[in-house]
């Protein structure tokens, strides 16, 4: 059994973990951390687990998480998780880090676009980038893995097969719509529930911190540089992404050679799954699979995905690097 920790167990992404940790047969959740005022019975603090789980969350003891653990899920926030992972991996726990600390290889650009100074720029050149259809031969039995962004998982997915064989301009325009939950579970004014109900707005236009994270992985895809304009969006729901990926090909392509190329690029992931037309956000929620579809429209190419933001956007898909970091099947309590 391998055994787990969270750290940072007390948000969205910590319950999520939990909740598939309990399904999982060859795991064991040993320990929870949080902020001392968020620490509690899990039970308390999340009343799904009532009569299903009973540990304690409870401030972090560097010095308990290693004796009771192998890896460690650090869900903790950008600019505050590469002061702990140091720590965790001199204790010899694998990492599988939420944040964004460790996606972005440049320090130039995770500096300009987190505005602070990175302080762990050795593990940030070890890192393996956690999207487990692109990179698991990277993500085998490595100590840290840096779990992909969200919106950055369901772009890339609806779109690598086409970069990978340069069948598209490297000029891409990705328009995504999330649901409240990936604000996180901190209270503000735009996702009050009043401004959420019926309504739909842009934000970070031309700002958001997944952009470049998107230009990073689709030039590594691609074999070239990529620019990517990225604008997000939120709707009225909890969870989920919706992301529509625009793209000019570079010669003639049918609908019937994107259905193969698609098809024959996925075949034998086992949570990446075609449609026949743009999918449904509610047909993934509460899941780990990515559903994608990619039509010609006016001689360009359409590519879709949806998602759940908090599974395979982010809990799913750190349980299934770190099934794959340690040799699992990578579908365990995924499935």
């Amino acid at each position: 059994m391998v055994k787990v920790a969270i750290i940072g167990a007390s948000g969205y992404t910590g319950a999520e973990s939990i909740e598939i940790l309990l399904r999982h047969s060859k795991a064991e959740l040993v320990y929870l951390s949080a902020l001392p005022e968020e620490c509690g019975n899990v039970a308390d603090v999340f009343g799904r687990f009532k009569g299903r789980c009973s540990l304690e969350i409870e401030p972090l003891d560097f010095d308990k998480l290693a004796d009771l653990a192998d890896v460690a899920l650090c869900c903790l926030p950008h600019k505050v998780s590469m002061g702990f992972v140091p720590k965790m991996l001199d204790a010899g726990l694998k990492v599988v880090d939420f944040s964004a600390d460790y996606r972005l290889k440049d320090v130039n650009v995770y500096e300009k676009f987190y505005s602070v100074k990175h302080i762990d720029t050795a593990n940030l050149a070890r890192a393996a980038f956690g999207l487990p259809e692109l990179f698991r031969d990277e993500i085998v039995g490595a100590d840290l893995v840096a779990n992909p962004g969200c919106f950055p998982t369901g772009a890339v997915l609806a779109i690598a097969p086409l970069l990978k064989e340069g069948l598209v301009e490297p000029d891409i325009i990705v328009n995504a719509v999330t649901g409240a939950s990936g604000a996180g579970k901190n209270p503000s004014v735009k996702f009050h529930y009043p401004n959420m109900n019926e309504n739909i707005f842009a934000y970070g236009i031309g700002t958001h911190r997944h952009m470049p994270e998107m230009e990073q992985i689709m030039s590594d895809v691609a074999g070239t540089a990529v620019k990517v304009l990225f604008q997000p969006h939120a709707g009225p729901f909890d969870c989920g992404i919706l992301s529509t990926v625009y793209c000019q090909p570079t010669g003639r392509i049918t609908d019937e050679q994107l259905s193969k190329l698609y098809g024959d690029f996925y075949a034998g992931e086992p949570f990446v799954q075609m449609c026949k037309t743009s999918p449904n956000v509610k047909d993934v929620a509460g899941t780990n699979y990515c559903h994608v579809f990619a039509a010609t429209v006016k001689g360009m190419v359409v590519c879709f995905s949806a998602i759940d933001n908090l599974v395979k956007g982010a809990s799913g898909q750190a349980i299934q690097n770190m099934n794959i970091v340690f040799g699992l099947d990578e579908t365990l309590g995924l499935k």
